[in-house]
């Protein structure tokens, strides 16, 4: 009878390693799936003693958890894969959490992230000037759905000119930009411009002239006018249809040529704020004139054309006009133990008293892996190998149904015996 009762437990355990091999061949396609093994261990009825009463095998299933499958390339940005270990939070629409590797993630028509098996993916809002904020569960669903950048007015800049310590001094008083004269009589030394936006996101052209005034009180002095565009005369330049914005001296160290006094230079904006120009940079040397650093701050309304999911989780709002907006950081989690996870539908896992408590980080930080955009990452099914295996299964099971059988002919035999 122990025979029999071996053999039937050798043919259970063969049958739950083809359940596993199917459920592994079934998955082969399956984004971010980790094939599982089948794990056989001994039984005994008693152990001890003179000898011990066997009683077969048992089988378990473990799944792989920590292999890493092939990250593959796709044409859709919100598409993410880990590369290294480490999971993507996620929730399902009752708003309990899960762990999953799939990270084939569109928006739904609310644009939020969902991936192909219906789970959400989860993050946190950036915080401005702080990244890296996910030691704690994600409480945010990513939405990638966003409304155009809205106008904000330029109150600062940058203007870092060199200006020619050779050029000509302008000495007639009616002359210079900043009284706004003719087009025939004016006279400046050189010129540039900045970019400015209004409250409303309305760009301006500011024209900016600079005139060698020369000496005064021991030290060389320019000129700096600003001008809205918009005022000049007909082809652009003098005359300008309302006075200067603004008008500064620069002083210069006549030894050094170096900027002593004049900045910022504080330009009032039309139907906007104040610009505060810093021009501290601006020298005067024996060289000709150049702009080496020009920049303001502010931007005009513009729309959302796509976003970016960089390797360390933050995701950015890419708009139009070339300017982006960190929206969401993305934290990875991970456990001590993660072969020991609790699998459920839909490739997501669980944590468990065996597999440890879940740890949440920024990836690539704390021993996580990397996060890949417009990548996924394969299953690790090698369909060689269950194929293989399913045969040698398959024949494990027919051995213990020939051992079953040669048991069962013995009691036959028993059984007609006679006394």
């Amino acid at each position: 009878m122990s025979l029999m009762g071996t053999s039937v437990s050798g043919m259970l355990a063969d049958t739950n390693w083809l359940s596993s091999i199917s459920q592994n061949v079934s998955n082969a396609n399956t984004t971010g799936y980790k094939n599982a093994e089948t794990e056989f261990a001994t039984l005994v009825d008693q152990a001890g003693g003179a000898a011990d009463s066997l009683a077969g095998v048992k089988a378990s299933l473990r799944s792989l958890n920590s292999l890493q499958g092939a990250v593959v390339g796709t044409s859709t940005t919100t598409d993410l894969a880990i590369q290294g270990s480490g999971y993507f939070v996620v929730t399902d629409s009752s708003g309990a959490y899960y762990l999953t590797r799939n990270g084939s993630f569109v928006p739904d028509a609310q644009g939020n992230l969902v991936n192909s098996a219906g789970f959400y993916l989860m993050g946190n809002i950036y915080t401005s000037g702080q990244s890296g904020t996910s030691d704690s569960i994600p409480k945010d669903k990513v939405n990638v759905t966003a409304s155009g950048e809205m106008p904000t007015a330029t109150t600062a800049g940058t203007l870092t000119v060199n200006l020619p310590s050779t050029a000509s001094v302008v000495t007639t008083a009616a002359d210079l930009p900043s009284v706004n004269p003719t087009a025939a009589t004016v006279s400046y030394t050189d010129k540039t411009s900045v970019t400015a936006y209004d409250n409303l996101g309305g760009a301006h052209t500011i024209d900016v002239y600079l005139t060698n005034t020369g000496t005064s009180g021991g030290a060389d002095t320019w000129e700096i006018t600003a001008y809205d565009s918009a005022d000049a005369a007909s082809g652009g330049g003098f005359p300008y249809s309302s006075g200067p914005l603004a008008t500064e001296t620069l002083d210069f160290s006549s030894t050094k040529g170096t900027l002593t006094s004049g900045s910022p230079f504080n330009i009032p904006i039309p139907n906007g704020q104040t610009l505060t120009l810093d021009v501290s940079g601006t020298t005067q040397q024996a060289s000709g004139f150049a702009v080496s650093a020009n920049t303001t701050n502010g931007n005009a309304r513009s729309s959302l054309a796509g976003v970016t999911i960089g390797t360390d989780g933050v995701l950015d709002f890419q708009y139009s006009n070339g300017a982006s907006n960190a929206a969401y950081d993305i934290p990875l989690a991970t456990v001590a133990s993660e072969d020991n996870l609790t699998s459920l539908n839909g490739n997501v896992f669980q944590a468990n008293q065996n597999s440890g408590s879940i740890v949440y980080s920024t990836p690539g930080q704390g021993g996580l892996g990397k996060m890949v955009s417009s990548s996924l990452e394969n299953s690790t099914v090698d369909l060689a190998t269950e194929l293989t295996n399913m045969i040698e299964a398959q024949s494990a099971y027919q051995a213990n149904s020939k051992v079953f059988q040669t048991g069962a002919n013995l009691l036959d035999i028993l059984n007609g015996l006679k006394a």
